[in-house]
């Protein structure tokens, strides 16, 4: 299940909510990010953060590591994944990550479109959702954890929230483009619970179809 959308739209909360449901993992595709010492990565040139790293490019992340990640969990159900601090701005270590039993898995990240292509091409795809708010519900739940989790400094994340607010659109454009479903966070999840209303519960073993 791959849950795509602008940061702060609630695809954690998403992937959270399937999992107490279900039973579900989740796989963060933002923990591979690249580190931000990293030579070459991509820049703001324009507006009041210009010069800083481009956290929203997806040249600033390891898709072919999260990719090849993702494919693992789906062939043997266990793969090594990297820790890493938004803060910081790094990988602070690595952990095994272990689906057991389950048929279904959420890989969610604001660069979860990049990997839809390669799910479908394996066959693993189970679905594909952009997960999206009115931008103004968006930027206030953006920042509002960000500035909870120290994320950045305040003035940095108040001037990278109205540039992400205004480029929201193009975003939610760009994982329809690569094939996801659009919806609130609500409404993918009455879908999902109906897809799959004949599924076990946590804690009993079973596949999703």
């Amino acid at each position: 299940m791959v849950l795509a959308g602008p940061s702060g739209a609630g695809k954690s909360r998403l992937a959270q909510r399937l999992e107490d449901r279900f039973g579900w993992p989740t796989l963060r595709l933002d923990d591979f990010y690249r580190d931000g010492d990293e030579p070459g990565l991509p820049l703001i040139h324009e507006g009041a953060n210009a010069g800083l790293v481009d956290w929203d490019h997806p040249g600033t992340w390891h898709c072919e590591d999260a990719e090849a990640a993702l494919l693992e969990l789906c062939r043997t159900g266990a793969t090594d994944v990297p820790v890493y601090s938004i803060s910081e701005s790094r990988r602070t270590g690595a952990q095994r990550l272990d689906i057991g039993d389950a048929a279904v898995f959420c890989a969610e990240g604001i660069f979860a479109p990049d990997v839809v292509r390669a799910c479908r091409e394996a066959g693993v795809l189970e679905a594909a959702y952009c997960v999206t708010q009115h931008r103004a519900v968006t930027f206030w739940r953006r920042l509002s954890r960000d500035l909870r989790e120290h994320r950045k400094p305040p003035l940095v994340l108040m001037r990278r929230g109205l540039a992400l607010a205004r480029a929201q659109r193009d975003v939610v454009r760009r994982a329809v483009d690569a094939g996801c479903r659009v919806a609130t966070g609500d409404k993918a999840f009455t879908e999902i619970v109906a897809a799959h209303a004949g599924d076990r519960q946590p804690g009993k073993r079973g596949l999703a179809h």
